[in-house]
């Protein structure tokens, strides 16, 4: 399947941890390679233009190489929320989302799920979706993933959360936040 090796040496985030996901290791965003729904439902508290009157279709997936002292979901960002399920399922989810009228495709901290949510997404499409797909995320990427993804986002709605390297040392454990995040977030504008 396509990408599914980056989970034996993975490179996904900036942490660029390195572990074997596929054996069952977790890395720092707190997952293995067994993808991991915590909640799946139209959400409407997205800014208007991506709610709309018939809700963001949010997919929130566990895990986060973040860990931000702040987070309002910390028990889906330490990877100990959510349901394990197969990419089959996953797509279905989509559909179930699309069916139920939603805007679009809300992908939640995506990142570390990227092989898996491709691959579920092309079963989706095969399978008709054509729903706008959003990827929500905290800004720390890498430019390299930005690229992977092109063709299957849509939308980017990316939180620049910080431009001091101490602010982010000292709540979200990255001092290199904003290095990662500025050209991350450049990458995403251009695929615009």
């Amino acid at each position: 399947m396509k990408n599914m090796n980056k989970y034996e040496n993975c490179l996904l985030c900036p942490r660029k941890c390195g572990i074997n996901r596929s054996t069952g290791q977790t890395g720092v965003c707190g997952v293995s390679s067994e993808i991991k729904v915590a909640r799946a439902a139209l959400h409407y508290w997205e800014e208007p233009c991506i709610s709309g009157k018939r809700g963001s279709g949010a997919v929130f997936f566990s895990g986060c190489s973040l860990h931000c002292v702040f987070c309002q979901n910390r028990e889906i960002s330490d990877g100990k929320a959510g349901k394990v399920i197969s990419k089959e399922r996953l797509s279905d989810i989509f559909m179930e989302l699309a069916d139920k009228g939603a805007n679009n495709i809300n992908l939640v901290t995506p990142g570390q799920w990227q092989p898996w949510i491709i691959a579920a997404l092309d079963i989706a499409r095969a399978k008709g979706l054509h729903l706008p797909i959003l990827c929500n995320t905290g800004g720390y990427e890498t430019v390299e993933s930005v690229e992977s993804w092109r063709g299957y986002i849509d939308i980017w709605l990316a939180d620049l959360k910080y431009v001091s390297s101490a602010l982010s040392a000292e709540l979200s454990s990255a001092p290199d936040y904003f290095a990662q995040a500025k050209p991350a977030i450049e990458a995403m504008m251009a695929q615009a």
